[in-house]
C-alpha cells in the first residue's frame, strides 16, 4: 500500500483541532458566566450572578453606507430606585455587595406586601406581594410590577447583547411624591437626586469595567456627543447619553403662579447639568411648574397626579378650549382614594368639562428662557409632558431658529405633531406598547419615516412607574419560538433565567429589560420585519439628530438695531410702541400700530442681502392675514409670502432666498379688535 505522509499528517492535524474545539465547547462556560473567551465575555463577573441568555458575537462596525446600526431606548430610569427619597421602588440596578443585594425587596414590604402604598395607588388590590426577589422572583419583577427593580445591568447587556446600541437614562425624581410617601431614607430635593443618580449611573460604568479588564473597557459607554457615540458603536458596545425628567429642574416650581426661581438659577441649573452629562431634558414633568404646562394623565393615576399638583402648586389642573386639532390628555376622575386623603379639609379635585382639554398654562417666559439656554448649549429638548400650548410654543422657538435637537421618546405628546418634529430633524420613539399596538402606530406612521429617511426608536419607560406589554399567552397565534436569532442575524436569543427563575416572553410579557430582545422578536412576528428595520435605523438616526444640534449655529439677525418705519404708532402716554421696538432684542419691550386693518412695518437691512427667512413674535393683538414683502430700493415692492390663517404667537416665514434691502410686514387682517402688535421681528439669508 502506498503511504502518504501529508495526507497523514494533515489528518493528525484535523483530529487535533477538532479535539481541541470540542475540548472549548465542552468547556466554554454556561451563558453569563465568566470566563468567556470574547472580547463581549467579562473576565470576571461576580458570583452567583444572573444569566444572559444569549450567545454570539455581538455585532459591530457600520453598514455599507457607512451607518450605524442597533435600535434605541430613547427612555429609560436606570437609577430611579435612588429618587422619590429611595424607598418608592425597590431593588438597584446593580450592587457591590452582589445580586441578593441588589434584587431585594423594601423592608416594609415584608412578610407579605401588605405596605406597599404605591403598588396599591397604582396597581389597585391590595398591594400583597412575595416580597422576595433573588433567587426566587416568584411576583416580581413582572410587567405590571411597578415599584420592582427591572433594570438590573445583567437584564441590560441581555438587551445590549439583542441589538440595541443606544439607551438614553433619564435621572428622574419628583419632589411632592417624596415628600407625601411614607418611607424614604432622604431628602426630597429634586436637584440633590439627580445629581445622586447621575453619580450611580457612572459607578455603573466602573462596575461593568471592572469585569471587563479596567476602564474603557466594559460595553457600557457613557457619551456625551454623537462622535463619541458613533465610535462606541462601531466598537458593538452600548452607548448610553443621560437625559433628565423631573418635575422642578432647578427648583423651578410655581406656587400659586408665581415662579420660584430666576434666570440664574435657570442659567446655573442648566451649566451644572451639561457638567454632568446630561444632554437632553424635559422642561416640566407630572406637574405644572414655573416653565411650562403639562399634558394630563388619565384615570385614577390622573386623579392621583392631580392631588399632587395641588399640594406641589397650590393649584389644581386647569383646562380650557383647545385652540387646534391637538389636545392634552382627558384628566383622570376615577377615585384614588389614598392620594386623595393627603388634601387638606374641605378640599376635593375639581370636576372638568369634557370639551376642555387643553392645559391653561403654556410655556412660560422663564420657560422659553430654559428652552434658548438649552439651545445654546446644544442639547436636546423632550417635548413629552408639555402641555399643547407649551409644547406648540416650543415648536415655534425651535422652527423660528431651525433647531433640530427636539425628541419625542415615549408616546406623550400628541401624535398629529410627528411631522412638525421630523421636519425640524428631530427624532420619535414609541412607547414600549404591546406588540399589536407598537407595530398599528408603526405602520400609521410609516410613511412619514420613508418621506423623511430616518429609523424609528421605542421607549421601554422601565422603572418609570408605567406599566408594559402583557404576556401574548403561550396559544397566541404568533408566540415568540426559543431559541430566535437577533436583527442582525449573527447571535441567538434563548431564555432569560436569574436564580431559580426562567422568564418567557409568552407566559411573561415584559417583566424586565431583559426581555426587551423577545418583545422585539414578537413585532416581528406580529407587525413584520419592516417595523423591525426601522427600528433597526435607530440608531443612526438618533446620532444624526444629535450631530446636527451639535452642529446648529444660530443665525444672524439682519433686522438687528435696524432703522425700521411704521404706517402708525399707537400713541400711549406711559409706554413708547415705537417701530424700533420690534428690532430691539427685548422681548419686554413691543411695537403697536392704529387700530385698523392696513398698517406695515418696514426695516431697512442698511445694504442688499440675501433674505430667506422672517421671524414674527406678536403679542396678542395678531395678524391674522399678512405678507412678508421685499424691495431693493424701498419703492418696488415683491410679495414673498402670505398667509390668511395666522393665529399669533411666534411665525415662520420661510421663502426662496431673494435679494433685498428692505422687508416690509404688512398686515391686511386683525386677528382681534386691536390693531398689529410685534415683540420682535428676525430677518435672516436662510
Amino acid at each position: 500500500m502506498t503511504r502518504h505522509p501529508f495526507r497523514r499528517r494533515r489528518l493528525v492535524t484535523a483530529l487535533a483541532s477538532l479535539l481541541t474545539l470540542l475540548a472549548l465547547v465542552f468547556a466554554a462556560p454556561a451563558p453569563g458566566a465568566s470566563g468567556g473567551t470574547g472580547w463581549w465575555d467579562p473576565v470576571a463577573r461576580p458570583a452567583p450572578d444572573s444569566q444572559i441568555g444569549v450567545t454570539g458575537e455581538p455585532f459591530r462596525g457600520t453598514d455599507a453606507q457607512g451607518r450605524v446600526r442597533g435600535f434605541v431606548d430613547a427612555h429609560d430610569h436606570l437609577m430611579s430606585n435612588e429618587a422619590f427619597g429611595g424607598r418608592l421602588l425597590c431593588g438597584s440596578t446593580f450592587s457591590e455587595s452582589g445580586i441578593a443585594d441588589a434584587l431585594k425587596d423594601c423592608p416594609e414590604h415584608y412578610p407579605d406586601g401588605s405596605l406597599a402604598v404605591f403598588d396599591l395607588i397604582t396597581k389597585g388590590g391590595d398591594g400583597k406581594h412575595d416580597p422576595v426577589g433573588w433567587p426566587t422572583f416568584k411576583d416580581w419583577p413582572a410587567h405590571d410590577s411597578l415599584t420592582h427593580e427591572q433594570n438590573y445591568y445583567a437584564w441590560v447587556e441581555r438587551a445590549w447583547r439583542g441589538g440595541q446600541r443606544v439607551l438614553v437614562d433619564d435621572l428622574v425624581t419628583n419632589g411632592v411624591i417624596c415628600s407625601i410617601y411614607f418611607f424614604k431614607d432622604r431628602g426630597c430635593d429634586e436637584m440633590d437626586s439627580i445629581r445622586l443618580q447621575a453619580r450611580k449611573t457612572y459607578e455603573l460604568q466602573a462596575y461593568i469595567d471592572r469585569m471587563y479588564g479596567g476602564p474603557g473597557k466594559g460595553w457600557f459607554r457613557i457619551v456625551t456627543d454623537s462622535a463619541q457615540a458613533r465610535s462606541v458603536i462601531e466598537q458593538g458596545k452600548l452607548a448610553v447619553v443621560l437625559g433628565v425628567e423631573t418635575s422642578e429642574p432647578f427648583g423651578c416650581k410655581q406656587v400659586l403662579d408665581i415662579a420660584q426661581c430666576s434666570r440664574a438659577d435657570i442659567d446655573r441649573g442648566l451649566d451644572e447639568l451639561y457638567g454632568l452629562g446630561v444632554r437632553s431634558m424635559f422642561l416640566c414633568h407630572k406637574f405644572d411648574n414655573a416653565l411650562c404646562g403639562v399634558r394630563f394623565d388619565e384615570g385614577a393615576l390622573g386623579t392621583a397626579i392631580n392631588v399632587g399638583q395641588f399640594l406641589s402648586t397650590g393649584t389644581f389642573w386647569a383646562t380650557e378650549q383647545c385652540a387646534g386639532p391637538q389636545h392634552d390628555n382627558p384628566i383622570g376622575l376615577a377615585p384614588a382614594p389614598a392620594a386623595q386623603s393627603s388634601l387638606p379639609p374641605g378640599v376635593a379635585v375639581p370636576s372638568y368639562a369634557a370639551g376642555a382639554r387643553c392645559n391653561t398654562r403654556g410655556l412660560t417666559e422663564l420657560g422659553e428662557y430654559a428652552l434658548r439656554g438649552m439651545m445654546q448649549r446644544r442639547m436636546m429638548l423632550e417635548v413629552d409632558h408639555m402641555s399643547v400650548k407649551a409644547a406648540d410654543r416650543a415648536f415655534d422657538v425651535l422652527e423660528s431658529a431651525s433647531y433640530p435637537g427636539v425628541i419625542s421618546s415615549h408616546s406623550w405628546m400628541d401624535l398629529d405633531w410627528t411631522e412638525r418634529v421630523y421636519k425640524l430633524g428631530g427624532f420619535v420613539a414609541q412607547y414600549m406598547n404591546g406588540a399589536e399596538a407598537f407595530s398599528a402606530e408603526a405602520r400609521r406612521t410609516d410613511a412619514l419615516r420613508d418621506k423623511y429617511g430616518v429609523g424609528y426608536g421605542y421607549g421601554t419607560d422601565m422603572n418609570g412607574l408605567g406599566g408594559w406589554p402583557a404576556p401574548p399567552g403561550a396559544n397566541a397565534p404568533n408566540p415568540v419560538r426559543y431559541p430566535f436569532r437577533t436583527a442582525d442575524g449573527g447571535s441567538v436569543v434563548d431564555r432569560q433565567t436569574t436564580g431559580e427563575r426562567t422568564w418567557d416572553y409568552n407566559t411573561d410579557g415584559a417583566a424586565h429589560y431583559g426581555l426587551v430582545p423577545d418583545w422585539l422578536e414578537e413585532i416581528r412576528l406580529v407587525g413584520g420585519q419592516g417595523v423591525v428595520d426601522d427600528l433597526f435605523r435607530g440608531a443612526e438616526s438618533y446620532l444624526g439628530t444629535w450631530g446636527a444640534t451639535e452642529r446648529h449655529r444660530a443665525a444672524v439677525n439682519l433686522a438687528a438695531g435696524s432703522t425700521v418705519t411704521a404706517a402708525s404708532t399707537e400713541w400711549n402716554p406711559f409706554t413708547s410702541y415705537a417701530a424700533a421696538r420690534a428690532v430691539d432684542g427685548d422681548r419686554g419691550t413691543r411695537w403697536a400700530s392704529d387700530w385698523s386693518d392696513d398698517q406695515w412695518l418696514r426695516i431697512d437691512l442698511g445694504a442688499t442681502t440675501l433674505v430667506g427667512r422672517v421671524t414674527l413674535d406678536w403679542e396678542r393683538a395678531y395678524g391674522r392675514a399678512y405678507r412678508i414683502e421685499v424691495s431693493t430700493d424701498g419703492t418696488g415692492w415683491q410679495s414673498v409670502w402670505s398667509t390668511t390663517t395666522g393665529a399669533g404667537g411666534l411665525d415662520t416665514a420661510r421663502f426662496a432666498g431673494v435679494p433685498a434691502r428692505y422687508v416690509r410686514v404688512h398686515g391686511l387682517q386683525r386677528g382681534t379688535g386691536w390693531g398689529y402688535s410685534l415683540y420682535e421681528v428676525g430677518v435672516f439669508s436662510t
